[in-house]
Formats: structure tokens, sequence, C-alpha cells
């Protein structure tokens, strides 16, 4: 799609994202068609095309891109704002009732078999969403320090790199098992590391 979208143009393409995104949350990403999408967003299939030129696969990064935002979305407002250790425990709550009601099927897993994890676009997605998730828990982790409740030398993007390699580990396992036992166990330790690292905080 060539050019700047206009505010209804950007609506009409963020309602068949969405559409689209219900759609394979529905049948699964190898099974659905564009003629599901355009039934389901009531969309003409030229307009459909006008958005998305290069047709499914260019669809399918788009409503994996939204995915990924969802995935940061669903944190909120406690990942945006881990000053405290108390919020740090109540992002952690979201976090595993989030992973426990999306149980052992992940949208953005799925989309990115389908898309190939490899290509370029899929590559740069998967860059960019860890990128951000990593950046909001560092800055967590700076406003302890700022509070006093964590040491100045402690070594921040390690220990959110860390946090973040453990979500995922146990995310993976989950996705796996069914299971979110080790989701749990992952975010207890590391948020309980993390604390003994510092002084004693409310």
């Amino acid at each position: 799609m060539r050019g700047e979208l206009t505010a209804k143009g950007k609506a009409t393409r963020s309602r068949i994202v969405e559409g689209a995104a219900v759609v394979l949350r529905e049948k699964g990403v190898a099974s659905v068609t564009l003629d599901d999408v355009i039934a389901r967003t009531s969309t003409s299939k030229s307009q459909l095309f006008h958005y998305f030129p290069a047709g499914k696969d260019e669809l399918l990064l788009a409503v994996a891109q939204f995915e990924a935002d969802r995935v940061l979305e669903d944190q909120q407002p406690y990942l945006g704002r881990l000053d405290s250790w108390r919020a740090w425990e109540q992002w952690r709550d979201v976090v595993i009732e989030r992973y426990e009601a999306q149980g052992d099927e992940c949208p953005l897993g799925s989309l990115f078999l389908q898309i190939g994890r490899s290509t370029p676009g899929a590559r740069a997605l998967v860059i960019e969403l860890m990128r951000r998730w990593q950046e909001n828990l560092a800055v967590g982790i700076r406003s302890l320090q700022a509070a006093g409740q964590l040491p100045a030398d402690l070594d921040v993007d390690a220990r959110a790199a860390a946090l973040l390699a453990a979500i995922q580990g146990g995310v993976s396992i989950l996705l796996s098992t069914g299971r979110s036992t080790h989701l749990r166990a992952a975010l207890d330790l590391g948020i309980t590391d993390l604390r003994r690292t510092g002084s004693t905080g409310p």
C-alpha cells in the first residue's frame, strides 16, 4: 500500500486487522482464508487488497504486529509503572493470568509458524517486541534504584534480560504442557532474587 493513510483509511485497516485476528483465534492460522476475513469484516476483496496488496502474508504480518502489541498492552498498567515491589507483584499476577487464560494456544506463535519466523518482517517484529518488553522492565528496575530500593551499581540491562528470558522459558513450557508451574516459578524467583539485592522496601 502506497502513501499515507487518512484517518478513515487507518480506521478501516485497523478494523480489518482486528477482525482477522478474531477469525485466526477462532479457526487457527492454517485454515483461515481471505474470504473468511472478508466475511467477518464486511470488506470487499478489492478493499482488502487496497490495504494489503501482497495478500494473505501481508495481512498475517499485520495481525502478528497487532498480537505482539497486545502482549504488552495486556500487562498494563502495571508494566508501565514498576516503581514499587507491590507493582511488581501486581504485574506478575497479570502476566500469569494472561498466559493461563491463553493456555497452550499462542496466536502470535502460530502466526510466526505460518509466516516464517526468519522472514525479515517477522524477525524484526519479534526483535522489537522483546526490545520494548525488556526496556519496560529496565525502566521499572531503574525506578527502584532511584527510590533507593536497589543498589546503584546493579546491572539493570542484564537483570531485565534475565527476567524476560525466564518469562519466555516459562511460557514455552506452558505452551508445551498447558501448565503454568514453571512460569510462576520463573517470575517468583526472578522478582525475589531482584528484591534480595536491595534494601528492604515496602
